[in-house]
Order: structure tokens, then sequence, then C-alpha cells
């Protein structure tokens, strides 16, 4: 074993370095304008999220296993420990389909930073409103950047990236939340990255698959407190030859980019990179979707009139999401590109109402599915993570028209963000599921004016459900 196995983790420690430096005053006005609209759309994902059949057994389970009261269940009276909190927290984040993705990174990072941050502040009190947004960013920085660093080979080789790279953000954000030092930094990242794990084969129709980020989170915060009170993890957990991070999830010692983990680092901010969905489904179907609509604008038709419609996409694309529709679960018809473009079709949405356990089966959707095709397309694959969701899409209706159109990426994406009225609207539609309209406005004023908080305490105190 060389030397550079034990001893090298110049990664590592200028990912620490950064985090434990970061200062709100250095961080770009218009990135804390958009940390603020993507944190608000996050935390109406996890409101709407308290409701589901999966959230709902893991509040039930950990409730009966967990008597702390420290930190509060979003939209809910349920109150755990700040570790299950976290859990519970994500799992809503990511419980429907529809929270923030990093494209290129190929990570949702709200789900992952926001409920261990969340912890830290309403355990230890004290913490600003900008120094909340601080951590945030911080947190939201990191992830991305590990996943740029493995590309999308991780996901395609079977991880769930939104669990493996997961870690490293919630690690970053906890760890500036904590106030952590660089060594202490260096070391809850390494606790964190250990921890990682994931398999897409969750995708099929698992619970679970909700489930994964909150665990990332969860990992993270450990990883961040115990770090905290002197605990040793990996130090060189990303360069690492034998056993690291990128060597082991990529089985190589050459298919991952190190130099993506800090190249501009605190520059080119990462958090300029997340998108947003407005589609209540796996982000990679989102452009095929709005091809779609975009041909319907021009020429309309409906299901009945399509008679094959063929979706050129990325490697990752197709292996993702191109499979062939079998009705397993709300989570798989999410997921399936097929399915969701007849839902498109036959209902013209796919939003929250669309995805009812009555609907997996619908012999209508699953006959519209079938007229689906996906392929991959080598040209799109050869430009990159940054084009993983690009899709050349054509539809051929029966009476012979033949359309085509190319999207890169889904509405809301980081080169044509939401405004803020859509985000808000987004949030308030999500969030009045679950809690009272004026309850529902006041989180969404503590969110987008949190620099003016004394203490940012306040934010999880609303996040509670009223008694």
């Amino acid at each position: 074993m060389s030397t550079t196995a034990l001893s090298d983790n110049r990664y590592t420690r200028g990912i620490a370095r950064f985090v434990s430096g970061l200062r709100y005053e250095a961080i770009p006005r218009e990135v804390l304008a958009r940390i603020k609209l993507l944190m608000l759309d996050s935390l109406g994902c996890a409101i709407y999220g308290a409701d589901l059949e999966w959230c709902r057994i893991l509040q039930k389970t950990l409730t009966g296993l967990d008597t702390t009261q420290g930190c509060a269940i979003w939209g809910t009276r349920h109150k755990l420990s700040a570790p299950h909190a976290a859990l519970v927290n994500g799992t809503q984040v990511q419980g429907f389909e529809l929270d923030d993705v990093h494209r290129q990174g190929v990570l949702h990072v709200g789900a992952v930073v926001l409920p261990a941050l969340v912890s830290i502040a309403e355990t230890r009190g004290g913490m600003s409103g900008r120094d909340f947004l601080t951590a945030a960013v911080a947190g939201y920085e990191i992830g991305p950047r590990v996943g740029i660093c493995m590309g999308p080979e991780h996901i395609a080789q079977g991880w769930h990236s939104g669990a493996t790279l997961g870690v490293f953000s919630a690690a970053a954000g906890a760890a500036r939340g904590l106030g952590l030092d660089v060594d202490r930094t260096v070391h809850a990242l390494g606790i964190a990255g250990t921890q990682s794990a994931g398999l897409m084969a969750a995708q099929y129709g698992a619970m679970v698959k909700r489930m994964h980020a909150g665990r990332a989170s969860q990992s993270g915060l450990y990883g961040a407190l115990f770090a905290e009170q002197g605990f040793t993890g990996i130090i060189n957990v990303l360069e690492s030859e034998y056993g690291g991070f990128c060597s082991t999830f990529s089985r190589s010692q050459d298919r991952f980019q190190l130099d993506a983990l800090t190249s501009d680092l605190g520059q080119a901010w990462q958090t300029m990179g997340v998108a947003l969905k407005f589609y209540s489904c796996v982000g990679s179907n989102h452009s095929t979707l709005d091809a779609i609509r975009a041909m319907q604008a021009d020429r309309p038709f409906g299901a009945e009139e399509v008679d094959r419609i063929l979706v050129h996409g990325s490697q990752v694309t197709m292996d993702h999401v191109g499979w062939k529709y079998e009705p397993q679960g709300l989570t798989s018809a999410q997921l399936n590109l097929p399915y969701c473009v007849a839902t498109w079709l036959l209902d013209g949405d796919c939003f929250v109402d669309q995805f009812t356990e009555d609907k997996v089966a619908d012999p209508d959707r699953m006959r519209i599915a079938e007229k689906v095709h996906v392929a991959h397309d080598p040209d799109i694959t050869a430009k990159g993570s940054k084009f993983r969701h690009m899709v050349r899409v054509e539809v051929t209706l029966r009476d012979g028209t033949h359309m085509e159109r190319t999207v890169e990426a889904g509405r809301g994406n980081e080169k044509n963000f939401a405004s803020e009225s859509d985000i808000v609207e987004k949030f308030e539609k999500l969030a009045t599921h679950v809690l009272p309209r004026d309850h529902v406005e006041e989180i969404r004023d503590c969110v987008l004016g949190l620099d003016t908080l004394q203490d940012s305490a306040a934010l999880p105190r609303l996040l509670a459900a009223r008694g």
C-alpha cells in the first residue's frame, strides 16, 4: 500500500477548510437569495410528506422506540431525538419526488442538508439566521462537488447517489452549524463518508427509496456530532487509494476527478446549480414531459391520437427511467418515464394528485405507456454529466403527423430558474395539504427573512404542527 493511501488528504482537507472558514459576508448576494428559495421548496415538500404512508410508518415506529422530545417532525406534533428527526424529516423532503436536484452532481440537496442542520439549530439555540444560511450554503456546495467528481457512472453502476453523496452535504452543513474547526470538519466528513450507502434497485417499488435521503442526513449529523467530541474519522476519506470513497464506489483508480472537489471552491457556487421540480416525479423525466408539453402547445394532441413516442436520452436516462413499466407501487410509477408520459397525456399534469395507489395499475395508463420507448443516444451521453437530462423526443401521431423536440433540462432548471412567486405558490400548495394557511404563511415569511433572525431556532418551532 502506498504512502498516498495513508496520508494524502489535500481534497478532503480543502473541503474542510472551505466549510470551516465560510463566512456570511463572503457569500454572493444571489447565492443567499437562492438558498432561501431552495430551502422554502424543500420545507414545502417535507410538510406535504408528513401525511404519506411511508413517512407515517417511520413516525409511528420511531416514536415508539425513542421517547426523546428534542426535535420536531415537520408538519406533525411528533418529536424525536435529533438523529431520528433528521431521518424522518429527510424522508419527508424526498417523500414524493417533489424536491430539488443538482443535475450534474445527481443529488437532492435540501433533503440531506436541512434535516441535520435544523436539528442543530433546534437543540443548541443561539445560531443566528445568518449563521444558519452560511451553514446551509456550506452543505449545498459540497455534496454536488462529490457527485461531479464521481460522474454519472456512479448512479449507472447502481448506487443511489442521493444516499451515497448526501452524507457529505449533511456533514458539511452540520459541521459549519456547530462551528467545527478544520481538523474536526475533516473527521466529520470521514465519519460520514464511511456510512455512505444506498442501492438504486429501491426505485422499483420499495418504500426504502424514500428513506435514503433521511439516512444520509442522519449519517452526516452523526459525523459532525461525533467529531465535535473528538471522535476520529477517515482523514482522507475521498482520496484513499484503498477503501476511499472515490476508489471504492467507482471500483477504480481513475474513473473520478478529484480536482472537481475543490476547483474554484468559493468562486463557482454549486448552490446555483440546484434545480427545482414542477412535476411529482424523478428529475430525469422532466425534460421529456416539457418536450411533449411544448409540442402540444404547437399542435394540441391527446393520448388516443398518439401512435408512438420515442425518447432519445443519455445512458443514465435509459437505465434510470427507461425500463418497461410494471405496476409495483408509487415509487416505481414516479420513476418510470413511460408511465409519467402516459399520465401527462391522459391528465394534462403530473403532480401530486396524479399519483395515487388506485392509478398504479390503471389499464389506460399502462396501455398508453406501451407506446413510449426510450433509446440510448451516444451523442447525448458524450456531452457529459451536465447534459444527463437532455432528450430528443419524437412523437408520431396516428394521422401520420411527426413532431420532434430537443430539451436540455426541465422547467425550474439552474439556467432558467423559477420565479420567487412560482416557488412560493408551490410551497403553499404543498404545505396547505397539512397545515392551516396562516401557519404556512408564517413559515414562508420566516424562511424568506432568515437573515434577520437573531435565533434560527424560531424556524423549527414553526415547522411543528400546533396542538
